[in-house]
Formats: structure tokens, C-alpha cells, sequence
């Protein structure tokens, strides 16, 4: 795949997919939560599994983080579900967000260069 097989705003490189469980969802906030989430920049691809609970994201980290998905999906009533493995993969899912968006603005150096003013001889 390169990224010309993602929507606007996403690149490959910095593609992430999150599996999440989620309570307080039903067929009336459901759709509204999916369509919401959908709009974001950055967004590729969510659904929703409405037997497991279970949402399915992928997005562009450097774009969207995690922390704004949850803002949307409180807004709607719901929330992400209260147990020990949900929030052990949210706190991962944020570092590794982070990271990728630190990762994306940094510039990398060598010290293999010649530093500025100096010149051989």
C-alpha cells in the first residue's frame, strides 16, 4: 500500500489502527458517534461492532490523537469501557501517538557533518 490507497490527510507512515471496547452505546447514539468520528481529519477507516462493543479505528497520528476521539465519543454518551485491559491499551495507544507525532516534526543530525563555519583545508 503507499499513500495513495488512505483518504486526505493520512500517510502510511504514520497509519495507526486502534481496537477499543466502549460502553453506553446504543442504536441511537451509534450511528451519530460512527458519522462524527468519520468526519475528523485524519480519520481512514472506523466501525463499530455493535455485538462485541468493540470500535475500530485507523488514523493518521500526526492528525488525530486518541484524546480527541474520546472527547467526540463522551460527547454522545458514551465512554470507553471501565476495565484493566481497556485502559492499559489506551495509556499505549497515547504514548505511541505521541511518539509518532514527536517523531514527525523531528529533524535528524549527524555528527558526521562539518560543523557550519568551519571548511577543510
Amino acid at each position: 500500500m503507499n499513500d495513495l490507497d488512505h483518504r486526505v490527510g493520512v500517510r502510511e507512515a504514520n497509519l495507526v489502527v486502534r481496537n477499543l471496547r466502549l460502553s453506553n452505546v446504543n442504536e441511537a447514539n451509534c450511528d451519530a458517534l460512527i458519522e462524527e468520528i468519520d468526519k475528523l481529519f485524519g480519520i481512514d477507516e472506523v466501525s463499530y461492532n455493535i455485538k462485541e462493543g468493540v470500535i475500530h479505528l485507523a488514523y493518521d497520528a500526526t492528525h488525530v490523537n486518541l484524546d480527541g476521539i474520546e472527547e467526540v465519543i463522551r460527547r454522545h454518551g458514551a465512554d470507553l469501557h471501565n476495565d484493566w485491559w481497556t485502559h492499559t491499551k489506551e495509556g499505549y495507544y497515547q504514548f505511541v501517538d505521541q511518539n509518532i507525532k514527536e517523531n514527525s516534526t523531528h529533524k535528524p543530525w549527524s555528527c558526521h557533518k562539518v560543523p557550519p563555519g568551519s571548511h577543510k583545508k
